[in-house]
């Protein structure tokens, strides 16, 4: 999937168990050749919440790559709700109370993109040193920010932060989120658990992502994560559309 005049996308991916937990929930994709990217964190505890994680991401890669990007995303969302009554169905098998994953999907062909998402994994841009969150959170204190209730520093520390108001698996109806993108030469783009974003402030995120190399872009974001005691797990995509 080519952007601009033969060049192809340069992404790079990186995820770690943090500091506290003892199983990485996470999982992500990171397929340039797809023009796909996502992060999936996963809720329920050890054998759960990996479980759905990653039963998310290896379905998504086994999705044919359709001749446009409407018809590549509508699979994507078929795929989805596939994955979401299979969970509902583990769950009852099982006998536990509760096993979800949030999602977060970037795919793009040439320079128009897609995104999907439920819960509060992000997707963020950054354009001419402007760093923009592209979704937005379904979480209990991002309705209460929506509200006036609470602000953005307040939102990191509140008791309540992880309560996540959609999310693969826990509904019997999946409410995906989705917007479309015009990508320009140039854009960068992260996916990223919360692990991330809740011990890495949004300035910082921008500084790093300003910075040519994927990889090192990538490695450096869980560096910082890790700094700070990484009470979760994290995980981070990073694509750049080349100039």
């Amino acid at each position: 999937m080519r952007p601009s005049a033969g060049k192809a996308f340069k992404s790079a991916s990186k995820s770690h168990v943090g500091m506290v937990r003892q199983v990485n929930e996470d999982a992500c994709l990171d397929l340039p050749e797809n023009g796909l990217w996502v992060v999936a964190d996963g809720m329920g505890g050890h054998a759960a919440g990996d479980y759905v994680s990653s039963l998310i991401v290896d379905s998504l890669r086994g999705i044919a790559v359709g001749r446009s990007l409407d018809e590549y995303v509508a699979a994507l969302q078929s795929d989805l709700l596939r994955v979401n009554a299979a969970v509902r169905e583990e769950t009852a098998n099982r006998g536990v109370t509760m096993m979800g994953s949030t999602v977060v999907v970037l795919a793009t062909r040439d320079l128009r993109g897609m995104c999907l998402w439920a819960g509060d994994s992000r997707l963020y841009r950054l354009r001419d040193g402007v760093l923009d969150g592209i979704s937005r959170d379904h979480s209990y204190v991002q309705d209460l920010q929506d509200s006036g209730l609470l602000s953005e520093a307040e939102a990191r520390v509140h008791p309540r932060a992880n309560i996540v108001t959609r999310a693969i698996g826990v509904e019997g109806q999946l409410n995906l989120a989705m917007t479309e993108l015009l990508l320009v030469p140039g854009d960068s783009y992260l996916l990223c658990s919360d692990g991330l974003t809740k011990t890495v402030e949004d300035e910082e995120i921008r500084e790093v992502l300003s910075h040519d190399e994927p990889g090192e872009i990538a490695s450096s974001l869980v560096s910082l994560g890790l700094m700070r005691g990484a009470p979760d797990n994290i995980t981070v995509v990073v694509v750049k559309v080349p100039s």
